[in-house]
């Protein structure tokens, strides 16, 4: 090629390249960027021109549990706030309704079904010719909870360790007791936990934060138990605490219902609990650990029976220092007086006082080594509801109420090594509402229940018999079934309150003899025998084996 046509020929390529880059320029501009040349080389940079929407609520494939698909508050900003008023926004291919409100396009979508949704923003430009501002999120909604599956929870003792067994298919994480545990392939999971609560918590997360919460009972078999009933004062009496051990010696009674507080509001031991001190409630009639280490010294277990409700010491104290909500009222606000009990007799079951002081007794007992607490009088007064008043209760039943003090108070025994109990009507199998004792929701929260279902309590043709003091084991026997029935599918036993002695009838050893057979023929074998004088028919009773 000659000097002169090759340089015509780089004139030529030189008038070429800016058409290209003209070309690229207008290519670059379509699609959203500006072109910046710089330098005598002719270089040029790239620079997005397309206003940028950013989609507040929601990340890059989220996972939205049950929660968070509840309270999902999802908007769109932009650069050129013009553009909002643009914006069409789909979620799988759906348009759904938005809404401006000052800087942001709030979007609000239809309920959300589980799996994996789209959303897409788009929008027809802005100040900025030929750019189309887009933006999309993708995330998955999965607001199922794992299945929580747990096996019953036994251990030998109180103060044994208690393994908890139990699936959680669809976890991720399983808390049990408050501590984390490892999960097989197939959610299986089972740890052991030391002297544990009435009641153990579990609970199971998914990855995407969706629980489930559910408690297992720590089920601890009462043994045996034939026990009578000893009052504080009646302790300190010679005659009446060796005929009762003496029944122990002889392997008639197992343990020995001692009382902690009675009818009366006294306190037979020398309590610390602040409240009784301040009110003069502990009268120190025995030595509490005295007395249990000479009952246990003889093999058997020590009940602590505790009169709850009614306390006329707790209940004078307490109006007479102007906390009148501890005293059950009637509706124009003075002390309810009816039943057999006079005014000043109940306290207010509903009272955080009242329950406090009571389970604070019973905390204390189990320290002090009580193998049992009994609580009597866990109840309301007798009379029409409508004639009395409790401040405090609010919408909750006084069934519903009690039954919440019962858990609550052997959530505080239990780690302590105590059983508890509960003393009931007889009637309240069949009329729960007549004085606040509702057996299915108790036995729920209670090692066993304790019926008294002294014959001659019974008005006549209860349970169709004619008549039940002069028919003890028909009144016992049918009268126990209908507690079985009713503590059915708890893990409550039912432990009776059997009659040693006359009221209207004379009961000799056949009559409570009757009784316990009744009693055993139900498939129950402790039994708590009540004599207020404390004293018991020995010929009554089997040696136990």
């Amino acid at each position: 090629m000659s000097p002169a046509s090759a340089s015509r020929s780089g004139a030529s390529r030189s008038r070429k390249r800016p058409l290209l880059r003209s070309r690229k320029a207008r290519l670059a501009l379509a699609a959203g960027v500006v072109v910046v040349a710089c330098g005598a080389a002719g270089a040029f940079t790239v620079q997005a021109l397309t206003p940028e929407l950013t989609v507040r609520g929601l990340g890059r494939d989220s996972v939205l549990n049950a929660a968070h698909a509840k309270s999902l508050a999802m908007s769109v900003t932009a650069d050129d706030t013009s553009l909002l008023r643009t914006l069409k926004v789909t979620l799988d291919g759906r348009t759904v309704p938005t809404r401006l409100v000052g800087d942001r396009l709030q979007i609000q979508p239809p309920p959300l079904a589980e799996g994996r949704h789209r959303l897409s923003v788009e929008g027809r430009g802005g100040s900025i010719p030929f750019t189309s501002p887009r933006t999309s999120r993708t995330f998955t909604v999965d607001t199922t909870a794992p299945t929580l599956r747990l096996a019953p929870a036994l251990a030998p003792t109180l103060h044994s360790p208690v393994t908890i067994h139990g699936t959680a298919k669809g976890a991720s994480k399983v808390e049990v007791d408050g501590r984390q545990v490892d999960l097989g392939s197939d959610g299986a999971f089972s740890v052991t936990v030391p002297n544990p609560p009435p009641r153990v918590q579990v609970t199971a997360r998914d990855r995407a934060g969706n629980s489930v919460t559910d408690d297992v009972q720590a089920v601890v078999h009462h043994p045996l138990m034939r026990a009578a009933h000893l009052t504080a004062i009646g302790w300190t009496s010679d005659s009446l605490r060796e005929g009762v051990l003496n029944l122990v010696r002889q392997k008639k009674l197992n343990a020995v219902e001692l009382d902690i507080k009675d009818e009366d509001g006294e306190i037979g031991y020398a309590s610390q609990v602040p409240l009784a001190r301040k009110i003069g409630s502990a009268k120190g009639y025995y030595d509490a650990r005295k007395a249990i280490a000479e009952i246990h010294k003889l093999g058997a277990q020590v009940v602590g029976r505790i009169v709850a409700f009614r306390d006329p010491i707790l209940a004078n104290a307490a109006w007479g220092s102007g906390h009148r909500n501890s005293v059950v009222q009637t509706p124009g606000g003075e002390p309810y007086g009816g039943g057999n009990y006079g005014s000043l007799a109940f306290t207010n079951f509903a009272d955080p006082i009242v329950r406090k002081y009571n389970m604070d007794l019973a905390s204390e007992a189990a320290s002090l080594g009580f193998d049992d607490i009994l609580y009597d009088y866990v109840r309301r007064p007798d009379g029409p509801l409508s004639s009395m008043a409790f401040p405090g209760l609010g919408t909750t039943t006084p069934e519903q109420s009690i039954a919440d003090f019962v858990a609550e108070t052997r959530a505080v025994v239990r780690p302590k090594g105590a059983f508890l109990g509960v003393s009931v009507f007889g009637v309240a199998a069949t009329r729960p509402r007549e004085i606040a004792q509702d057996i299915g929701l108790m036995a729920q929260q209670a090692d066993y229940i304790a019926p008294m279902v002294y014959p001659s309590h019974w008005g006549a043709g209860e349970y169709k018999v004619p008549d039940p003091n002069s028919a003890p084991y028909a009144i016992v026997q049918r009268s126990l079934a209908d507690f079985a029935r009713k503590t059915k599918g708890s893990e409550a036993q039912v432990i009776p309150w059997l009659q040693d002695f006359s009221l209207g009838v004379h009961y000799g050893p056949a009559e409570v003899q009757a009784q316990i057979r009744a009693a055993a023929d139900d498939g129950m074998h402790s039994f708590l025998l009540w004599n207020a004088g404390a004293k018991y028919q020995g010929d009554a009773l089997a040696v136990i084996h």
